[in-house]
């Protein structure tokens, strides 16, 4: 009998027929209640900084009077984790996406420093996606390539494969300089001397173009 009893306690009973019922899909209700609250957080906090922050008055200039550069968002990220904010990209990144996740790509997880610039963008309505800051870049280098094909210029393999390491820079420090050449993975290619080069000296010429047609 006590064999018999602890055989019935262990047994595990396997239902192979029954479905189980999904009770609740996506983010829950307090946690929609918590994103909208850091993106409301967040929008205030551009539109009541937006003649104090540089990359903020980037974002409302009509036309854009500069290029953005890298020091401008690296302050602006500065700023917003600042306390009492505490604020991330991937923080507001995942808050967008509990919101709107139909108008989110890529993952909240791990976003890039240049993602702010995306994440402005969104939340001051001039795009109707948030889209990773690489995606975007590498989809404009994309359509450049095709005009340029379509207008008959042609590169070589070796100065596609320079302008996309320059893209892929562009990418995740959100602009390109001749000092840069200095830095991996140019550095180990030949740096600025093996870029003039392979592209007939005429170095800064492209910079200029990709940085005008890549950045924010």
């Amino acid at each position: 009998m006590l064999l018999t009893e602890i055989k019935r306690e262990l047994e595990q009973v396997i239902d192979e027929v029954s479905q189980d019922e999904l009770l609740e899909a996506g983010a829950s209700a307090e946690a929609k209640e918590k994103a909208k609250a850091l993106v409301t957080s967040f929008e205030r906090f551009i539109d009541e900084n937006r003649n104090e922050i540089d990359a903020l008055q980037f974002f409302y200039a009509q036309p854009y009077s500069r290029r953005l550069s890298f020091k401008d968002i690296k302050a602006l990220a500065e700023a917003i984790k600042a306390p009492p904010r505490s604020w991330t990209p991937e923080k507001l990144w995942r808050a967008y996406e509990t919101l709107a996740k139909d108008k989110v790509r890529g993952a909240s997880a791990h976003r890039l420093l240049t993602d702010i610039v995306s994440l402005v963008r969104f939340a001051v309505h001039k795009d109707d996606e948030l889209v990773p800051f690489g995606d975007q870049v590498r989809a404009r280098f994309d359509q450049w390539m095709a005009q340029q094909r379509d207008a008959g210029r042609a590169f070589t393999g070796d100065q596609r494969h320079w302008l996309e390491m320059m893209r892929d820079h562009i990418a995740t420090s959100l602009e390109m300089t001749v000092e840069d050449f200095d830095l991996a993975p140019f550095a180990e290619e030949g740096g600025l001397g093996k870029a003039a080069q392979v592209f007939g000296g005429d170095v800064r010429a492209v910079l200029d173009e990709l940085n005008g047609v890549l950045a924010a």
